[in-house]
């Protein structure tokens, strides 16, 4: 005598992993300056997060999904935001590149999650229950800190997660948010980046120093060796002019 299929007991359908997950929806990028924005801030973040995590187990994503359940079709069990970190996650899985960060396997929320607003800034404060980014944000993925970009007000909202639930955080007298986790601040940089003059979100440190870029970094010590050749330049038309030969 044979007995029914027990369902609890029936071999279930392994749950997808970042390579059969989809990596786009097929969509053109809302904004032109997303992509610079995205790699301005990781650019000039990276020094940061080698010392924070000088075993490099940490992962940014760059309008990367965050996969938090599993739907068909399964995008949309995912929001993709513009500019996210985690930390104490590979790099890479199975030496592949990520295509996805699939919450669901990895357990390990983002520290923080940055959205750049292309509209009118309500779908990334929707708090819609299973729809709206704020509320999946919020009650799901559950990043310490989102961020809220608006580059045509040259703003951004930060907040953190604290009691269960999304504080607006107040910025210091500089305009810039603390993300002690990171040892860093946020805020509106109004400068130049890719040759185009825009408030850009950029990152500071503890001191209020602005974090460069590697290019900015690099015409930084061109400037400083410019100067130090150029004083030792006059240094040596000086003792010239006293009668001395400098040696060579």
């Amino acid at each position: 005598m044979t007995s029914a299929t027990n369902p609890s007991t029936e071999e279930l359908t392994p749950f997808p992993d970042h390579t059969q997950l989809p990596d786009s929806n097929g969509t053109f990028v809302k904004n032109w300056q997303e992509h610079p924005q995205s790699i301005l801030l990781t650019d000039s973040i990276t020094p940061v997060l080698k010392q924070l995590h000088p075993d490099g187990q940490y992962c940014i994503g760059q309008d990367l999904g965050i996969y938090w359940r599993l739907t068909d079709p399964p995008e949309k069990g995912a929001e993709a935001p513009d500019w996210f970190f985690v930390p104490n996650v590979p790099p890479l899985l199975n030496g592949q590149t990520r295509r996805s960060y699939v919450y669901w396997r990895e357990y390990i929320a983002p520290l923080i999650v940055l959205e750049f607003v292309s509209g009118d800034g309500n779908e990334e404060r929707d708090k819609t229950p299973w729809k709206g980014k704020f509320w999946i944000y919020e009650q799901v993925i559950r990043p310490a800190f989102y961020g809220i970009y608006e580059v045509k007000k040259a703003s951004v909202e930060v907040y953190e997660f604290i009691g269960g639930q999304y504080q607006l955080l107040p910025a210091n007298e500089h305009g810039h948010y603390l993300i002690a986790p990171m040892g860093v601040k946020l805020g509106i940089w109004p400068g130049v980046y890719q040759n185009v003059e825009l408030p850009w979100l950029r990152w500071w440190d503890l001191q209020g120093n602005l974090l460069l870029t590697g290019n900015e970094r690099a015409e930084q010590e061109h400037q400083r060796a410019e100067q130090e050749r150029q004083r030792a330049d006059r240094l040596m038309e000086q003792l010239r002019s006293l009668g001395v030969e400098p040696e060579a």
